[in-house]
């Protein structure tokens, strides 16, 4: 089982590409940053989490710009959004900065997205609660039209183009992996219709077990090889004990959080956990 970090590039934080270099030497699999383009002042969506919204949120660099200097900080470090808020990101803009992003990073790039929580950032930019899945399912299937056709074309509710010429193609064949965030019943459907990926997190007593068994259920229904499917647990425990369940269950790839802390700290918390990645990585 592989073990990476996700962190909030926040303007205050630890340099990107310093983390990036730090968690490459000390054997960890990958940097996947977070995404927020505003918070709007209103506040009319409460924080998830409850209490106050973390001063992180409002502070964060765009992932694909900050991820652009962890690749070229790095060498084998895998980069990815974790995640990327698709109703509030123009499809072919994105799918541009998807490709190239890939390109230069000589195919480390993984798309982690989801649909988003906060009602007022994303009306800004367009995009609608109640419909927001079905504007990321559009724009997700756009993209990858623009990823792997010569002269690619969309005609939906939400996103309409006629025949375009799109470069730089991703250099990961089809494209880059496309995981897709969320835990209920409807997001494994979405998984299994056109992801490439699960992304969950581990809420409201989450058993991998089980989880992995409903993923296997929905993609067999669907005709689709479970094993295509890997999933990336966003948030997992840190603790070796914690994490054997997962590794029994065929996680793929575990995520802990680099908090919001100093430089300093956060190197310290990487050393600790160094030993236990190496120990993740040999399946011990």
């Amino acid at each position: 089982m592989l073990a990476g970090v996700y962190y909030f590039p926040t303007d205050y934080g630890i340099d990107v590409a310093e983390l990036a270099r730090a968690l490459e030497e000390r054997g960890f699999d990958a940097l996947f940053l977070c995404e927020h383009t505003h918070i709007p002042v209103s506040r009319r969506s409460p924080f998830p989490g409850g209490g106050e919204l973390p001063r992180k949120y409002k502070h964060t660099h765009d992932p694909f710009v900050a991820l652009s200097f962890a690749a070229a900080a790095t060498h084998k470090l895998k980069i990815g959004t974790g995640i990327a808020l698709v109703p509030q990101r123009d499809p072919i803009v994105t799918a541009k900065s998807v490709a190239s992003l890939d390109r230069l990073s000589n195919g480390r790039f993984i798309f982690a997205i989801g649909g988003g929580w906060n009602v007022d950032e994303m009306e800004n930019h367009g995009a609608r609660y109640e419909t927001r899945f079905k504007l990321l399912r559009e724009r997700v299937l756009a993209m990858k039209s623009l990823w792997t056709q010569e002269e690619a074309q969309f005609h939906g509710e939400f996103v309409n183009f006629d025949p375009v010429w799109m470069y730089p193609k991703p250099l990961q064949r089809p494209h880059p992996p496309v995981l897709i965030g969320g835990e209920s019943d409807h997001t494994i459907k979405r998984v299994v219709e056109f992801g490439d990926g699960w992304f969950p997190r581990p809420r409201n007593a989450w058993e991998p077990g089980a989880a992995m068994a409903r993923l296997k259920r929905a993609a067999e229904a669907a005709g689709r090889d479970p094993a295509s499917l890997p999933v990336t647990v966003f948030a997992a425990p840190a603790d070796r004990e914690k994490l054997v369940p997962y590794q029994a269950a065929g996680i793929h790839r575990v995520l802990f959080e680099v908090p919001d802390v100093g430089r300093d700290e956060i190197l310290r918390i990487l050393d600790k956990n160094a030993p236990l990645i190496a120990a993740l990585a040999a399946g011990r």
